[in-house]
């Protein structure tokens, strides 16, 4: 149980609790971060503790945006980016380093890096935001530090990649995780990037370092399926996840990256038995890093003209050969290539983004006293050119020159000619199929039934239906078939249907279609994004709420809570359902001689009091993430909820109730559920299956005076466009009719449905339509 403490001291909090406010990793945000030690002669310490090379820290003490932390500990960072003589070091700032469990927003370690070898500032950040479009990536933005009162200048912030990160993206941060990071020294004469050396660790410690208490055995026979058995690959390594990540960093010529030097990611074993790469340390992307580990840097030509499939056929590089050798992975590594051009590139949106980071720091990069680089570099970090052989030197203290070998080159520069090359290569020019029209029967789907789906799709030789009935499974591919059956076409007409279990609560999909060419997938973002079949059942885990300060129970405990809802127009008997948190005990708890009225909502206490008065389960929800499991009394599963990391004081309930997907909300507690929520954390919420229309990020976003809101209708249907600001008031309706299929964009000015403006903040603009919904937020600066 959890008491509640009305009065406490701000100090304490301060000290040995989770600080809570505003986003600290928000775009927008510049946070100020003030480091105090004892000792005058601290960065001589920090200095000593950098040469030794272990993880001994300084003691001090830090206050963010305001708030004051004790006892944290404070290293250097970095490789080229640090140098004994310079003012401005790359900083560690772990604030749990003595006290358990201290941290600022749920993040104990803050990782903030100098711009040493970025002119424009925002490489770094600009990068992270892009690459969360497609997998899970670090939150990135900007940083004031000050030292002992000292101003030091503007840091690039980045999210450590930690048990906070990997319980939010994979719902668990106990299984075997590695950070690729190669020795230093004469201990590599060659680079062998995933490669397998035999059965003993000690042959890869000069390869990874291990992050979690035990995990060699795993990495080791994930490692030997990869080189000795590739076609059993997806056992052991989340291939779609991969081939995302070699597609950014090769697009991006982010060449100080595993695609070439063989370090800065993360390796991550889900809970379905696969290895997940995760991108790192990205302040050298944009073609900053220019050098091929086995020649001389790139001159701009070749960086533009760097082959796309770079590494495919070189046997030192077993992390791409023994992937892009497959014809399918091919494939869809391009797919997944043109997705991120088309998204960010093909239409200039990297460079308008670019600019909007710096306008946000702009005056900053002015009163920075330690900046490596003028302000007219600064503002030529975009759009600058540079000549064939052309590299910058950063300023740094007298007889301590910048590192040699550094592109000069501005990121449009690049990526201009990147883009044009790439498009003219035969495989990106190859016609790929087109997947539409997605439809299932019945209409309303019961938990544990078939559902017949079906799509259209044109040039494919294959269709397939990928889907998983929660999170933590790995996608599973089905052959759609084009017979004619079960629709109103004929064999060969282009439609392609498959029948699947529902299962008790309904899947997650995506569709992937081939021809001999080309590839291609609805939706495009997949597998990192994908649609949802909702199954209707009569009983459903409605809403629930794992980390809890605001709801109390009848004895003021301020505990989990589970909300059940009655679908039916008649009462429901619980007597023989149970709960259960552990999918190996599906009757943990079971309910005493209790029903739930017609269209009623039940409260369940999950806080292992059964003693107390009411219904109160024999287990508590985990705030890091686990499941829920409704069994009936066949002990039959008829809801099943798998969540990751919860914020505190926000609920995770159906939008809408009894039948809408999971999503997160302001609580209601026995109460209908909000359909526009405060705290989103993800920037979209998909929609319930077959959605027939996608919501698209608005452009530019922060934005003033206007944005434009984008989105594509796979069918003519009436929908509905709406405002909302963070409290769920109704803004503005931008639209509500009827629309042909396509592409469509709305412009929103800012103003309200009176036409006067509204103040700057966060927004949330919604699309409705066939009984789904849409979701996500924007930023209004004035």
């Amino acid at each position: 149980m959890k008491q509640k403490i009305v009065s406490c001291i701000l100090v304490m909090l301060a000290i040995t609790g989770t600080v809570y406010g505003q986003d600290f990793y928000d775009i927008n945000t510049i946070n100020t971060v003030e480091l105090t030690f004892e000792q005058s002669n601290w960065d001589s310490l920090l200095d000593s503790l950098y040469v030794d090379g272990n993880e001994n820290r300084l003691i001090g003490t830090a206050k963010i945006n305001g708030i004051l932390f004790d006892s944290v500990g404070v290293r250097y960072k970095g490789n080229s980016s640090y140098n004994a003589g310079q003012n401005k070091n790359p900083l560690n700032i772990k604030l749990d380093y003595i006290i358990d469990g201290q941290e600022y927003e749920g993040y104990g370690t803050l990782k903030l890096a100098n711009g040493y070898k970025d002119p424009s500032f925002v490489r770094e950040v600009l990068s992270y935001e892009i690459a969360r479009d497609y997998m899970p990536a670090s939150l990135a933005n900007f940083c004031k530090v000050f030292i002992n009162g000292t101003y030091l200048g503007l840091y690039t912030s980045v999210q450590d990649v930690d048990k906070k990160f990997l319980r939010t993206h994979y719902y668990n941060g106990n299984n075997p995780f590695f950070k690729g990071e190669l020795a230093s020294g004469e201990k590599l004469t060659s680079v062998k990037v995933w490669g397998y050396f035999g059965a003993d660790s000690t042959s890869y410690h000069d390869y990874y370092e291990i992050e979690s208490d035990d995990g060699w055995t795993d990495l080791i026979g994930f490692l030997d399926i990869l080189n000795n058995e590739p076609d059993s690959v997806e056992e052991v390594l989340n291939v779609d996840r991969h081939l995302w990540m070699l597609a950014f960093d090769i697009l991006m010529v982010n060449l100080d990256s595993p695609v070439n030097f063989g370090h800065n990611y993360y390796l991550y074993k889900d809970n379905a038995g696969r290895f997940n790469p995760v991108i790192w340390d990205l302040n050298e992307n944009y073609g900053v890093f220019s050098t091929l580990i086995d020649g001389l840097p790139l001159n701009i030509t070749g960086m533009q003209q760097m082959d796309p499939f770079l590494n495919a056929t070189n046997a030192d590089y077993p992390i791409i050969n023994k992937i892009l050798t497959n014809p399918t992975y091919k494939k869809i590594y391009v797919a997944h290539m043109k997705t991120i051009l088309d998204d960010h590139f093909n239409n200039g949106l990297y460079r308008t983004r670019a600019l909007d980071l710096q306008n946000i720091i702009d005056s900053e990069i002015q009163n920075d006293p330690n900046t490596f680089f003028t302000y007219d570099q600064f503002k030529e970090g975009i759009d600058g050119s540079a000549e064939e052989g052309d590299f910058f030197v950063p300023q740094r203290p007298p007889g301590q020159p910048g590192q040699p070998g550094m592109s000069n080159i501005g990121i449009t520069q690049l990526m201009d000619g990147r883009i044009a090359y790439l498009n003219a290569q035969y495989e990106f020019q190859a016609l790929a199929p087109a997947i539409s029209n997605i439809i299932y029967s019945p209409i309303q789907v019961s938990p544990n039934t078939d559902v017949w789906i079906t799509a259209e799709a044109s040039n494919a030789d294959l269709v397939q239906l990928a889907c998983r009935h929660n999170q933590t499974e790995a996608f599973g591919k089905v052959k759609m078939l084009d017979d004619g059956a079960h629709n109103d076409g004929a064999a060969g007409d282009g439609v392609y249907g498959v029948s699947v279990p529902a299962g008790p609560s309904g899947f997650q999909y995506y569709i992937y279609a081939e021809n001999d060419d080309a590839a291609c997938f609805f939706p495009e973002r997949a597998e990192y994004e994908f649609h949802t079949l909702a199954v209707s059942a009569d009983l459903v885990i409605n809403e629930f709420m794992a980390s809890n300060d605001t709801i109390a129970d009848q004895d003021g405990e301020y505990d989990d809570w589970i909300e059940l809802y009655n679908n039916t127009d008649a009462e429901i008997v619980l007597d023989g359902y149970y709960l259960s948190d552990d999918g190996k005990e599906l009757t943990q708890w079971a309910f005493p001689d209790t029903s739930i009225a017609a269209k009623g909502y039940l409260i369940v206490w999950a806080d292992k009091d059964e003693d107390q008065d009411g219904l109160h389960a024999n287990f508590k929800l985990s705030a890091s993430g686990e499941a829920i499991y409704l069994v009936n009394p066949e002990t039959t599963i008829v809801n099943e909820v798998t969540f990751s990391e919860q914020t505190t004081d926000l609920s995770t309930g159906r939008n809408s109730d009894g039948t809408g997907l999971y999503i997160s909300m302001n609580p209601t507690f026995a109460a209908p559920n909000q359909s526009v929520i405060n705290g989103i954390e993800n920037e979209d919420q998909l929609s319930q299956f077959p959605a027939q229309f996608t919501l698209k990020q608005n452009y530019p976003n922060p934005f003033n005076p206007q944005t434009s809101i984008q989105y594509e209708l796979s069918l003519p249907m009436s929908i509905q466009l709406d405002i909302f600001n963070l409290t769920g008031q109704k803004i503005k309706t931008l639209v509500n009719e009827y629309k042909r299929a396509g592409n469509h964009s709305v412009t929103w000015d800012g103003t309200d449905a009176s036409g006067e403006n509204v103040s700057s903040g966060i927004y949330i603009y919604s699309l409705h339509a066939g009984g789904n919904i849409q979701t996500s937020k924007m930023i209004l600066t004035r």
